[in-house]
């Protein structure tokens, strides 16, 4: 099967990870992805290990952990966009291109005519999407933002972590840098809807996304909560703040997550818990009662779950249909069946090493290809293959070009 977009060209300017997982979520999807970096330095995220690809010997390469997470698929050309000779260079590539991706502070690439407004009188099918920590407006956006203190400022991190009056508790951020990681995906569903209106239009447009934005509308529920209930959401810990019981717990050997998610459910649970009498008690018949009593209810629920191992619990729940889980290290995640038979790990080819492992794009569709066949790219890897097959560049001019520090 032939990838869905592999008719599409970007231009991907970004670094660090929101926009490089936009860029890598469209190579996934079959895109042709040229990523420019610093010559000499590269993406920030290339110097951001240990631990970092090893080679065949066994000794340590450049090429970090966390830069492979986020640029599998793409083409790595050098380019120094400070010099007039490689502003011309994203020019000529962003005239061929479908997408731009960039992480830019406002108005940075202005100054260089690599703009929206410069870039899109080249080409006007061009489709322009600028990623920021506060938006291309607003008394912030001049700000630089970065997903850590998104996470605080967006409300992320007053809803997670347990309340202050618990031993340990107080604000986390998630383990995962999940706003840049969503700002990735949102940019990427703007890109595409942007490319499904160009079938139209004939036009491109630019796409202003922001990780306060992002931030904001992925609080979902919680932001729901306060807004039509006006009740300031706080911590919970593992706990949901509309369904009980829906936390983790622990066991006689581990920890179970019990996610009941509506009555018949709470009722299969107790009279696999032996205690089938809970669900006829009044304060626990309902979610709504249940939420009202959630000390109550836990309180009793504590103390059972730890009669019984996790893998016990696991097996006879899931057989009476109550949805439950294991809390997984990362290497358990990555031996569970489940993710085994998706083929969720990969090897993919590297200039430096046997096989770089990596994750599967988790898109499955039933017409077209979602299989990535290249890791992340060496640091300009591609420059002499892109500027001599796009540009027309001999090899006397790519030199010329390296020699004075363009490329």
């Amino acid at each position: 099967m032939s990838a869905a977009l592999s008719h599409i060209k970007v231009l991907d300017l970004s670094r660090v990870l929101a926009g490089p997982w936009s860029g890598q979520t469209l190579a996934d999807l079959g895109a042709d992805v040229v990523k420019i970096e610093r010559p000499g330095v590269g993406d920030d995220t290339r110097a951001w290990g240990p631990p970092y690809l090893k080679d065949g010997a066994g000794a340590d390469t450049k090429e970090s952990a966390y830069f492979l997470s986020a640029n599998r698929g793409k083409k790595s050309v050098t380019v120094d966009i400070a010099q007039p000779e490689g502003q011309d260079i994203i020019r000529r590539l962003a005239a061929q291109s479908d997408i731009v991706l960039e992480n830019y502070k406002v108005g940075q690439l202005k100054k260089y005519g690599l703009d929206y407004a410069s870039l899109s009188a080249l080409n006007p099918r061009l489709i322009y999407c600028s990623i920021t920590g506060f938006g291309q407006d607003g008394p912030d956006a001049q700000r630089a933002g970065y997903d850590f203190m998104i996470q605080g400022m967006g409300g992320l991190m007053s809803i997670t972590g347990a309340a202050d009056d618990v031993p340990g508790g107080g604000p986390v951020k998630v383990g995962v840098a999940v706003t840049d990681v969503m700002t990735g995906m949102y940019a990427t569903v703007g890109v595409l809807a942007a490319l499904a209106q160009r079938e139209r239009s004939g036009v491109g447009q630019h796409i202003d996304i922001a990780l306060l934005d992002v931030q904001v509308a992925m609080l979902a529920n919680q932001a729901s909560n306060y807004l039509v209930g006006g009740q300031v959401p706080g911590r919970l810990g593992n706990a949901h703040p509309n369904i009980v019981p829906y936390q983790a717990f622990a066991t006689a050997d581990g920890h179970l997550i019990l996610a009941v998610g509506n009555d018949r459910q709470f009722r299969s649970f107790c009279e696999v818990a032996g205690h089938a009498a809970w669900a006829d008690d009044a304060r626990f018949a309902g979610n709504a009662a249940r939420v009202q009593h959630r000390a109550a209810l836990v309180a009793l629920l504590e103390p059972a779950l730890r009669t019984r191992t996790t893998h016990a619990w696991l097996a006879q729940l899931e057989e009476v249909g109550v949805p439950c889980g294991p809390i997984n290290s990362i290497d358990q995640v990555f031996a569970e069946p489940q993710v085994r038979h998706r083929q969720l790990e990969l090897r993919l080819p590297h200039a430096l090493a046997e096989g770089v492992p990596t994750v599967a794009s988790p898109l499955r569709m039933s017409g077209s290809s979602t299989a990535c066949e290249r890791a992340s790219p060496l640091l300009g890897e591609h420059t002499r293959e892109i500027l001599g097959e796009r540009l027309q560049l001999d090899a006397a001019g790519i030199d010329a070009l390296r020699a004075r520090g363009v490329i």
